[in-house]
Order: structure tokens, then sequence, then C-alpha cells
């Protein structure tokens, strides 16, 4: 039988990646912009996290339905270092070496064993 996915395993996984963007830029989107003002950071910061909060809270809910609590919470892990190692390289022209390559790939190794039977 073929390997089908339904829409409820599917969604939260893309709603899990395009929360972790809005994450990433609202944890240190600013970090590209020393120069402004902390608190400016901070509301803005806040600002961006809102949304995050808007896809990854019906992620869970509906992901829930599909996935355990440690998958859901595993899948979010990968998906951050998949989403900031992107953010470094194009948005804060940071290298990414094989050191990061090497460890990021050992953690999902790790992850892996949350989904297995």
């Amino acid at each position: 039988m073929p390997f089908a996915l339904s829409p409820t395993a599917i969604w939260p996984v893309v709603m899990l990646f395009a929360s972790n963007i809005f994450m990433t830029f609202a944890w240190y989107g600013h970090l590209k912009h020393k120069g402004a003002a902390l608190y400016i950071a901070i509301v803005v910061s806040w600002a961006i996290a809102f949304f995050e909060y808007c896809l990854a809270v019906p992620a869970n809910r509906i992901g829930s339905a599909v996935y355990t609590t440690a998958q859901l919470k595993t899948m979010q892990e990968v998906i951050t270092l998949i989403v900031f190692s992107g953010f470094s390289v194009f948005w804060l022209g940071e290298n990414l070496t094989w050191n990061h390559a090497i460890g990021f790939a050992l953690i999902a190794i790790g992850a892996s064993f949350i989904f297995r039977a």
C-alpha cells in the first residue's frame, strides 16, 4: 500500500515551518539592526511573535490528533534548526561550517528516535 499523509499530518508541519520563520525573525532579526534602540527591538519582536503564536498554537492543536506531544516538540526543534540555518546565511550573512552541519545532523538523528514505533 502506498504511503500517504493526511492533511491533518501535513498542515502542522507546514504551520510549524511558517511559525518558525516568524519566531526566528522575532528572536534574531534585530541583530542585523544593532543601532536601533533596545526597546524598539523588543516591541517589534513581540509584534512578530504574535504571528508566530497564531501559527504555532493551531499547528500543535491540529497536530495532536496525529502526533504525540514529544513528536510535535521534536519536529519543532528540527524545523527550528533548518529555518535558523537558512536565516543565519541569508539574513545575517553568517557562514555555516562542517561543525554546524555535523552537529545539526546528530541532533536530527537523535530526533528520529522519537518517531520510531
